[in-house]
């Protein structure tokens, strides 16, 4: 696996709110606002792989026919729209195995995700951070021009929906592999306090670490050390970011609680040592 993208072991809390921030102010309007895709793993191990890549096997020929029977079935009760970044939106929403991969634009919300798992604790979590205009450089001309014609930075279902009519159709615009990253709709309030949306790749077998590596200046993974994952939990849950505000109803409430009265290992404050 090409790992050529930059990677920092992150020290302290303080080190970890400048590498999320970094880069985030924008000087045409003076203000700080993030270019980024943030993307929190609780092992740093894991690799950007897809659920659908995870079933293994010949997946890249059952993505069609997973696709094709979710849009049988579920017709008519939960899609707004008959398009298909609107069913493959739902479809990924839902459950089911897809090309698709989640992120978010809260650094926050990615640290969650990276300590929500207490029983990972002991290893090292990540928080991918990638420059999402930079990978959009990258598209074939057609979908670059359509962004620069909405003044856009990222695309949305309908902006896709009417240059790329499937998975395939996207396939044949370029030899070479491509990603983007699109807003899903807010099909449930999960996505908007997750402040969600997905990358999508133009092969369905493409490793997205794989695919980042030779691109330059283009993402960053940074490691956060197991010893200091109790500190940045606690800190994340002040924060009020936790399953009972990014996952509203008694599940994510009996999920946040669950965790947040799990027995801890004992750790003392930056400040304290």
């Amino acid at each position: 696996m090409n790992t050529s993208f930059e990677t920092v072991t992150i020290e302290s809390w303080s080190h970890l709110q400048e590498e999320l921030f970094a880069d985030s102010w924008n000087a045409k309007i003076g203000r700080f606002r993030s270019h980024h895709a943030f993307r929190g793993l609780s092992d740093a191990r894991y690799p950007l792989i897809t659920t659908l890549m995870r079933l293994g096997g010949r997946f890249d020929e059952l993505e069609r026919h997973l696709v094709r029977n979710f849009r049988k079935y579920a017709h008519g009760s939960v899609v707004e729209r008959d398009s298909f970044w609107h069913w493959v939106s739902v479809a990924q929403h839902y459950g089911l195995p897809t090309r698709l991969l989640d992120w978010t634009n809260s650094p926050y919300v990615a640290l969650h995700f990276a300590t929500a798992n207490v029983e990972r604790f002991h290893v090292d979590g990540a928080i991918w951070v990638v420059d999402h205009t930079r990978v959009h450089r990258e598209l074939p001309g057609v979908l670059r021009e359509a962004l620069d014609q909405e003044g856009a930075s990222i695309f949305t279902v309908e902006m896709l929906s009417e240059r790329v009519a499937s998975f395939e159709e996207m396939a044949r615009i370029s030899p070479d592999p491509f990603v983007l990253f699109f807003e899903p709709p807010s099909i449930d309030p999960r996505i908007y306090h997750q402040y969600a949306f997905f990358s999508v790749a133009s092969d369905n077998r493409l490793a997205l670490d794989d695919w980042l590596g030779p691109q330059a200046q283009v993402a960053r993974k940074l490691i956060i050390p197991a010893r200091l994952k109790w500190e940045v939990r606690d800190k994340v849950d002040l924060a009020n970011i936790n399953e009972r505000t990014l996952f509203p109803g008694l599940e994510g409430l009996c999920r946040w609680l669950r965790r947040y009265y799990s027995p801890s290992m004992e750790w003392t404050p930056e400040e304290e040592r």
